[in-house]
């Protein structure tokens, strides 16, 4: 980078083409929605069988390469904003270096260097010392020394003109080192020139990613990013106040961060999980596709004693030492990332509504947040937490379940606004036996619900308050209580299911009106029984020196509602049995928690 071309660059041209690429984005991601929200369920309202799959089936490829087009759109923006940045801190210290040396008298060349003229002595007696050229240097040691030189020279020009050509010379190299940084980073974002968004192309956007979010830290650092430790309410506020291109940036280079940011719109975290999850699950794809097979021949039998043994393969053993662990993990993971998929692809049937991505992540034993129907804009909030042996892989049936309650309170209430949300926003307990006998999943995971439900109500932005209910299932009650214990709970109502105790002694400690807590347990489930016998009660003093449990009506308070069979005929109801049954279509434990979550009280039915 010369100094003529510095000085005659409008970084302002780079941020116009920026937002030219904001826009193409901003297009598509419109384009992407249409299609999923309008476009498909519209579609199923009128057509069926092989002719809708297939109409769909084109229509998601056209999606794909609208939210590809998106993602690379979004990365240009910001790539070109930073770029921008970089070159215009270099270009003001260099117009600053230049106005000095007009208002000195000096002359500045073409390469930056700058002569200054003589000057007279001090006392007129001596000639005149004489003027002189100088240019900038970068190495400290060299700048050390002709500064030395200069405060030695008679002529005190001579190290002012020094000084403003090393602000010069800084100045175009911060420009040369912009230039450098970002010109392969630019080049780097085009696609191929075919319309399919393969594997290889969203892992190409992952790297793409990563790349402009490294060239662009300081053009980061100037927007800022959230409060550290952060309340919802700061969050949401700390969004509203970046501009379009901030924001942009942040969701194109940091995706993971928006996404888990409580209190932000859920329009805005679903559009930046949809980029991780898309990016996640191609990555894991393609690392799956690069592990060996398994082996074929997996089992064996050996003698040892009187009777034979079945026994792994010695060649099954080496695979499974090698890669099994993480073959295990990226199974599992895309399996869950397959079920929420499916409730992508599900938008519209039965007048099913869009889902919003609220969380995600398949490190560990992963995590989702899904939300059917928008919680921004919806009059009822309900808030699933499941319980032992949860986890990314297992997601579907969680979701499911959501998707059946909103089903139910919609035939309850059409005119209800609802979203129901399945919150797998913990680590919970893998092992019946060996971990859920433990507090500590619920205690560890209390924070980041009390979390998210706080950030319900800063993004939340339909008329009037939102009604809100926490709903648990099993552990998920357990996990609800500590919550409630050790913080507020941000809810209106609280619904428990097959729970094996809540960490609290009362339906009163619950943290929500008196007579709002409501409980289910189903004929057959042993849970119950096991949290009467050691687990998750507190209250020693009352029920005969057993743990209370919100089964206990009398002594703990909750409300209980049936989940037996009612009524005859097409009204009727079936009952609910066993410890996963609270959720299933026509059910009357389905249609007492869906009363609940539409606030129809009155209409909910107790065991009889």
């Amino acid at each position: 980078m010369d100094l003529a071309t510095l000085r005659k660059l409008e970084p302002s041209e780079f941020e116009g083409a920026a937002d030219g690429y904001r826009a193409a984005g901003d297009m598509a991601d419109t384009a992407k929605d249409h299609i999923e929200r309008v476009v498909v369920p519209g579609m199923r309202k009128s057509l069926q069988g092989e002719s809708l799959e297939a109409a769909v089936g084109e229509l998601r490829k056209l999606s794909a390469n609208f939210h590809y087009t998106q993602i690379e759109c979004g990365l240009v923006s910001t790539a070109l904003s930073g770029f921008a940045h970089d070159l215009d801190a270099a270009r003001k210290k260099l117009l600053s270096a230049l106005d000095d040396a007009e208002a000195a008298s000096f002359t500045v060349g073409a390469n930056g260097s700058v002569s200054y003229p003589e000057a007279p002595s001090r006392d007129g007696s001596a000639p005149p010392a004489q003027g002189g050229t100088v240019g900038g240097l970068s190495d400290p040691t060299a700048q050390a020394l002709a500064r030395q030189a200069a405060n030695a020279d008679p002529n005190p020009h001579h190290a002012r003109a020094l000084a403003i050509a090393d602000r010069i010379a800084d100045a175009l190299g911060e420009a040369t080192e912009a230039d450098a940084k970002w010109a392969p980073k630019i080049r780097a974002l085009k696609a191929d020139d075919d319309l399919t968004v393969s594997d290889e192309d969203l892992e190409d956007a992952q790297s793409d990613m990563g790349g402009v979010r490294e060239a662009g830290k300081d053009y980061l650092a100037s927007i800022g990013g959230p409060p550290e430790d952060a309340t919802p309410r700061q969050n949401a506020d700390w969004w509203k106040g970046l501009t379009a291109d901030e924001r942009e940036a942040y969701l194109a280079t940091r995706p993971d961060l928006v996404g888990r940011l409580d209190g932000l719109p859920a329009e805005v975290r679903d559009e930046a999980n949809r980029v991780v999850f898309e990016e996640k699950r191609s990555e894991y794809r393609l690392r799956l596709d690069s592990i060996p097979k398994p082996p074929a021949n997996e089992w064996t039998w050996i003698t040892a004693g009187p009777y034979p043994s079945k026994v792994h393969t010695d060649e099954w053993m080496e695979w499974h030492r090698k890669y099994g662990d993480e073959h295990r993990h990226l199974t599992a993971s895309l399996k869950g990332m397959n079920a929420l998929q499916s409730r992508f692809d599900e938008t519209g049937k039965e007048g099913l509504p869009e889902a919003y991505l609220l969380g995600f992540s398949p490190e560990g034993n992963g995590r989702a947040v899904v939300a059917t129907g928008n919680p921004d804009t919806a009059q009822h909030q309900a808030v699933y937490v499941p319980g032992t042996t949860s986890n990314l892989e297992k997601v579907g049936g969680d979701i499911n379940r959501m998707t059946e309650l909103w089903r139910r309170t919609n035939q309850t209430t059409p005119d209800a606004s609802v979203s129901a949300i399945t919150w797998l926003g913990y680590d919970a307990p893998q092992s019946i036996v060996k971990d859920a006998p433990f507090e500590h999943y619920a205690y560890d995971g209390a924070p980041a619900y009390r979390r998210f439900m706080d950030g319900l109500d800063a993004s939340h932005s339909g008329p009037g308050e939102p009604h809100r209910t926490a709903i648990g299932h099993s552990y998920g009650t357990t996990l609800i209580g500590a919550a409630a214990e050790t913080g507020h709970l941000n809810a209106d109502d609280v619904i428990l299911a097959g729970s094996p105790g809540v960490k609290v002694g009362h339906a009163d400690e619950m943290d929500v009106p008196r007579g709002h807590v409501w409980n289910q347990e189903a004929e057959d489930d042993p849970v119950p029984d096991i949290g009467r016998w050691g687990h998750g009660g507190s209250n020693w003093s009352l029920g005969g020196g057993v743990f209370l449990i919100p089964s206990d009506e009398e002594a703990f308070g909750a409300n209980q509602m049936n989940t037996g069979p009612e009524g005859t005929g097409p009204m009727a109801t079936t009952g609910a049995t066993g410890h996963s049954e609270y959720w299933n279509r026509g059910t009357t434990a389905l249609k007492n928690q869906a009363l609940v979550v539409v606030g129809e009280y009155g209409d909910v039915t107790a065991p009889q």
